[in-house]
């Protein structure tokens, strides 16, 4: 995929401009909720992954976006969508007054007939559509194993390989450019080879998955972010993590789902490119 031409809309995969007939909303969210398995994927309690908020029962055309952000429903209604699927949801806050912005998204969810429908961990884990799945083979990797253990899940992909880690970098660094990302690493990639690998896209970086990576004999680990401490440890115990920034890298499983929405029901889709910075 080309990188957009501004900071807002990156059009993806959107038919070819003639008039289809709806979709049911509720056959779209049968069909998502039963391929990302939606129920029985465990997760934090402010995904809550699914449906979040409906609209009149039909969708033309979908919107696909990282954040249920209010910019990305702004865009969304711009495109004509009226569904908008995301990665991260409208409910991370928890429990809140709807004044301000919220009341401004909910607002023009409603007033413009655009549904919101979230997967996270869902979407991060999927075999074939997934975050971490996609990022590996995006840059050359074959997963054969899962990583980063949430409750009953692997989250994350591991693998093996044979390299100069300095090259694996400049792969990553060259997928992420295109969402606005940027790579730094824990330890120099130069004079390293990559042998064993995981990645955990999004927030990935933590003391947990930097002990399993230690306990799985990964030398480099690919995330989106983690906080200071983790660099520390990578330092410490001689792990190349590379931070790859929390959007850039979870920017694939939602044009995955866009895609798959076309080929099963024949609806154009458009990708709302949002970069946060981190």
């Amino acid at each position: 995929m080309t990188p957009p031409s501004s900071d807002r809309i990156l059009a993806a995969a959107s038919g070819n401009g003639t008039s289809l007939p709806p979709v049911a909303l509720g056959d779209i969210v049968a069909m998502l909720d039963g391929e990302l398995r939606t129920a029985e994927i465990p997760d934090y309690p402010g995904a809550v992954n699914g449906l979040q908020v409906a609209n009149g029962g039909k969708v033309h055309r979908v919107a696909v976006a990282v954040d249920a952000s209010h910019a990305a429903i702004g865009e969304a209604v711009i495109s004509g969508a009226d569904l908008l699927i995301v990665h991260h949801g409208l409910f991370w806050g928890g429990a809140q007054p709807i004044v301000g912005v919220t009341y401004d998204k909910y607002r023009s969810l409603l007033a413009n007939n655009v549904a919101v429908y979230a997967s996270h961990l869902p979407l991060d884990l999927h075999a074939v559509h997934g975050n971490n799945v996609r990022l590996a083979e995006s840059v050359g990797l074959t997963p054969d194993g899962g990583f980063a253990r949430f409750k009953t899940v692997d989250i994350g992909v591991t693998g093996a390989a044979d390299e100069p880690t300095d090259d694996l970098v400049r792969r990553v660094q060259g997928l992420v450019a295109r969402y606005g990302g940027s790579v730094r690493t824990s330890v120099p990639a130069a004079g390293r080879r990559t042998r064993r690998w995981a990645i955990c896209t999004g927030g990935g970086a933590s003391s947990e998955t930097l002990r399993e990576a230690r306990e799985k004999g990964v030398d480099t680990l690919i995330v989106g972010e983690g906080p200071h401490h983790t660099t520390v440890e990578a330092i410490e115990h001689n792990l190349c993590v590379v931070y790859a920034g929390h959007y850039a890298t979870e920017t694939l499983g939602v044009q995955a789902l866009g895609a798959l929405l076309e080929s099963r029901f024949g609806l154009p889709w458009t990708f709302l490119h949002l970069p946060t910075g981190s």
